[in-house]
């Protein structure tokens, strides 16, 4: 409990400080996305999206116990909100502080995967579909084109991303320390990304 205390005061102080911007995302003409291919490509080309995808599946690894149906709620949702987010995006809607939630679902999922933060199933889904919604927002903000084979091409993406970080975050368990390890770098990559 005190550790997710610690991650909620954190994330509040952070969106209250309007931490800087990872621009990974800019809107520059030029950078939009759009089609099957670039769906595809996406989520891999930035380290913010590559890292909170895989933090989703090494948390929800060890967070499940070996309860499948555990293990894939928090990563249905994510990518259920991050379409929602890129429907939004891809309409128009605002959405504020939209780098600053990515870089920010960065830091806590690491922690989260640092400390192995033990939430409910709802809250957790709940966490992860917040941060998806940034997530989502900013890839559907950058779309053109073929919006739908896009979208298909970075739900299957970061799909595939939580696959791997289920697997990975699997083999963490059994490793002395890995967890927290691995759990500091990504929350430092991140606090990197809010500072940057």
């Amino acid at each position: 409990m005190k550790h997710a205390h610690i991650i909620t005061m954190t994330a509040l102080a952070a969106l209250a400080a309007g931490g800087a911007p990872a621009l990974a995302h800019t809107g520059i003409p030029g950078h939009e996305h759009g089609g099957l291919a670039a769906g595809l490509v996406h989520p891999l080309g930035g380290l913010d999206h590559l890292l909170a995808m895989l933090s989703v599946g090494f948390w929800s690894a060890l967070v499940a116990k070996g309860d499948t149906t555990r293990a894939w709620l928090a990563p249905a949702a994510f990518v259920a909100a991050m379409l929602a987010g890129a429907t939004a995006g891809y309409v128009g809607m605002s959405l504020p502080l939209v780098e600053t939630g990515i870089a920010l679902s960065v830091v806590t999922l690491g922690l989260m995967v640092m400390w192995r933060i033990e939430l409910s199933v709802l809250a957790g889904a709940g966490l992860v579909a917040l941060f998806a919604l940034f997530h989502g927002h900013a890839h559907g903000a950058e779309a053109v084109g073929n919006i739908v084979a896009y979208m298909a091409g970075f739900a299957i993406v970061t799909a595939a991303l939580h696959v791997a970080g289920i697997v990975l975050g699997r083999a963490l368990v059994r490793m002395r320390h890995a967890t927290s390890v691995t759990g500091g770098l990504i929350a430092a990559a991140g606090a990197f990304l809010l500072m940057s």
